[in-house]
């Protein structure tokens, strides 16, 4: 039990901290608004990731399977709204850079819709799942399946605090107008080829 447990804080580890659009979003936020006023942005998207492992391994994983269609549906509203964040991010300047600025850290429900709109999150969870709580025992199922939750939701807020945390860290060496903008534009476009290639990978 020991073992599985331990296999599955590593899997969720390294689903967490990997890049990809939620944890590119929570750098560029960490840099521009500092890591508290990142925290919304970081729950919201943890809370969601954690349903998400939830409603597979009760069941959303086989619908999912039998129905590929979802899937698609899921991937292009997703990468709808994901190109709308990084437009944001690429069209902000800063929380330092004048009164005028109506950008805004993304907020908890803007996480959320990240997480759950991220076609990366669902197939890590699939993973996941299929892994460390289909293939057990079935009168173990739930009790691994509750464990899996847990575990993904500390190392998820782990994961994506980390990359906030990297982005608080570089808050002043972005003090400097030009370079703020310098930098919210590559995170939106870094943001944008992750849209590309969760399209055409």
């Amino acid at each position: 039990m020991a073992t599985v447990l331990l296999s599955m804080s590593l899997f969720a580890l390294i689903g967490a901290i990997t890049p990809g659009p939620v944890n590119i979003i929570a750098t560029s936020s960490g840099a521009t608004f500092g890591y508290l006023r990142t925290l919304p942005h970081i729950l919201g998207a943890t809370i969601s990731y954690t349903l998400i492992v939830f409603l597979v391994g009760t069941g959303l994983n086989q619908l999912l399977t039998d129905t590929p269609t979802i899937t698609e549906i899921l991937k292009y509203l997703g990468s709808s709204f994901l190109l709308y964040m990084a437009y944001k991010i690429a069209t902000s300047k800063g929380d330092n850079q004048g009164n005028d600025d109506k950008s805004s850290p993304p907020s908890f429900i803007q996480g959320a819709l990240c997480q759950g709109l991220n076609p990366k999150a669902w197939l890590v969870s699939m993973s996941g799942v299929s892994v460390f709580v289909l293939t057990q025992i079935a009168t173990d199922t739930l009790y691994y399946l509750l464990a899996y939750t847990i575990i993904s939701f500390v190392l998820c807020f782990v994961g994506i605090s980390t990359w906030a945390m990297a982005g608080h860290l570089i808050r002043e060496f972005l003090a400097d107008p030009k370079r703020q903008r310098t930098f919210n534009r590559l995170m939106g476009i870094l943001l944008s080829l992750t849209v590309v290639s969760i399209l055409f990978g």
